[in-house]
Formats: structure tokens, C-alpha cells, sequence
């Protein structure tokens, strides 16, 4: 059984470190060819170069190749790159399962309720660009393929506990305001339910609790034994316009169907373990 990978970023590489053992080959795209070098060698994976000015030629022949395929390259302004590029050669494909990887930014705001995959999506810019591209992978693909709509990744080097040692850590305060975040782990178990089960359709991937994103952090320095940074009162606090951007949303998001057709149990149910685990691993 033969992967292909668009995108060898955070989340793939850490599936495939979890479980590449399983497959035969595995090839994948990097934007560089420093980042092909670093890769290749430590995990046996054949890495090429795909971006909006270099396409490896042999891309089309491994998909030719690929049984699943694993897609986490997000859209550009005007398109997805992989579906303007290789669109035709994965419909014409034996690829047997796409997952694709999106975002639960696409709902955009529903004040803080409770919403699932029935939600209503829409809106404009990068939000636009991901809704259009999960409509451009459904119609390729059809049942082929499975859309994981995926919260804030936390995980191994990408976490509160980081951000607070890096002295980067912030705690903005918006009343009422919430975030739903996924540790990588669990992304990892998602993916490979997604490819190992008959259902397919769209999924939310995130924890089973939305969280206050300041709430977080104070829970990191507990763990430090550090005191927290000073809370910012969201209206006042300087920020930059794509962070201030995050905080436009404010929804509760279901990972119920998750757990019931797809039978993940989730290894982080809430931001309080997956930090404890990774301080308690180091890992951060």
C-alpha cells in the first residue's frame, strides 16, 4: 500500500512518523529542496518539490502509483493549487481514499453556540478560498473522499508551554470568547480512521472542550509553576489584524460525529491533558 502526501507539514509528518511502517512507499511534497533533504533520509520518505513555481514532473507518476492520498496544502487566494494542477490525474487515479484537511474556520461566527457539521458555512478571503476548495475535493473525489474540518493544532513544539518559555505568551481577554483547538496526536488517529473506515463524508476534529483562550495559558504556567502573564483586555491589547482575525469566530464545535462513525476516542480530551502530557514528556 503506497501514500502520497501533499504537504509535508506538522500534522502529515507526524502520521507518518506514527505510522509510515504500514505502508510500502510513501512520497510527498515539500515547497523546497532543503526541506526534501532533511526529511528524506530519517524517515524513508521520497520528497518532492511543489510549489507555485517549481512541480517535480515525477508528482504525476507517483499518484499514478498512490493508493491514499493525504492532502494538507491549503488554498490559495484564487484556487487550490493541487486541484488547478493535478486535478485530472486524481479522478483518472486508483487512489481508493483522499483525505483532505481543512479548517473549522470555516463556519465563521456563530456567538458561541454549539454547532456540527450541518452548520451553515460561508464568507470571503482565506475562509471563502477553504469552503470552495472542500466543494472542488467532493466533486472530484466523491466518496473517495473524507474532509477532516480541523480546530487549533497544539502539540510536540507548537504549545502554550513554548510560548510562555519564549516569553511569547499572551493572555487576551474577550468575554465570552472561546476556541476549539485538536492535539496533533489526535489529529494523527483521525487520519488513520479516516483512511481505514468505509464512511466517509466531513468531520469536525477538535477536543471536547472549547476553551477561553487565556484559560489555557494559565493553565501552561500552573504547570511551569511560573506565574502568567498579565491578562489584556481584548479591545486595548496590541495585536496584530490576522490575530485580532481569529478572534471574528466564536463557536462551540461538535466532534460527536467523529466519535460516532468514525470511532475515534480521543487520547487529549481537553487542553488540560495534552498539556499535562507534554510536560510531563518535555516535549515542548
Amino acid at each position: 500500500m503506497r501514500l502520497f502526501v501533499f504537504g509535508l507539514g506538522y500534522s502529515a509528518n507526524r502520521f507518518i512518523a506514527q505510522h509510515g511502517g504500514q505502508f510500502t512507499g510513501i512520497a510527498g511534497t515539500v515547497r523546497t529542496a532543503g526541506t526534501s533533504a532533511a526529511l528524506a533520509p530519517a524517515r524513508g520518505i521520497e520528497t518532492l518539490v511543489f510549489n507555485p513555481d517549481v512541480t517535480d514532473p515525477r508528482i504525476a507518476d507517483r499518484l499514478a502509483d498512490a493508493d491514499l492520498l493525504l492532502v494538507s496544502i491549503p488554498p490559495g487566494a484564487d484556487s487550490d493549487p493541487v486541484l488547478q494542477t493535478f486535478g485530472s490525474e486524481i479522478a483518472a487515479s486508483g487512489i481508493r481514499r483522499i483525505v483532505y484537511l481543512s479548517s473549522v474556520g470555516v463556519y465563521g461566527d456563530h456567538q458561541g453556540a454549539w454547532i456540527d457539521e450541518t452548520a451553515p458555512v460561508s464568507g470571503e478571503g482565506r475562509r471563502k478560498a477553504r469552503i470552495d476548495a472542500e466543494a472542488g475535493w467532493r466533486a472530484l473525489a466523491g466518496d473517495r473522499a473524507t474532509i477532516l474540518r480541523i480546530a487549533g493544532i497544539y502539540g510536540p513544539g507548537r504549545n502554550a508551554l513554548e510560548n510562555l518559555k519564549a516569553g511569547k505568551a499572551h493572555r487576551i481577554v474577550k468575554p465570552g470568547q472561546v476556541f476549539n483547538r485538536i492535539h496533533v496526536d489526535d489529529i494523527v488517529a483521525a487520519i488513520a480512521a479516516a483512511f481505514d473506515h468505509a464512511q466517509t463524508g466531513i468531520f469536525n476534529l477538535c477536543d471536547d472542550e472549547p476553551a477561553p483562550p487565556q484559560d489555557v495559558v494559565t493553565y501552561a504556567a500552573a504547570l511551569m509553576g511560573i506565574a502568567p502573564p498579565p491578562e489584556q483586555d481584548f479591545a486595548t491589547a496590541e495585536m496584530s489584524p490576522m490575530a485580532r482575525s481569529f478572534y471574528a469566530s466564536n463557536n462551540r464545535i461538535s466532534n460527536a460525529r467523529l466519535k460516532r462513525e468514525l470511532g475515534v476516542k480521543l487520547a487529549f480530551p481537553t487542553y488540560r491533558e495534552g498539556l499535562t502530557a507534554l510536560w510531563q514528556q518535555r516535549e515542548t
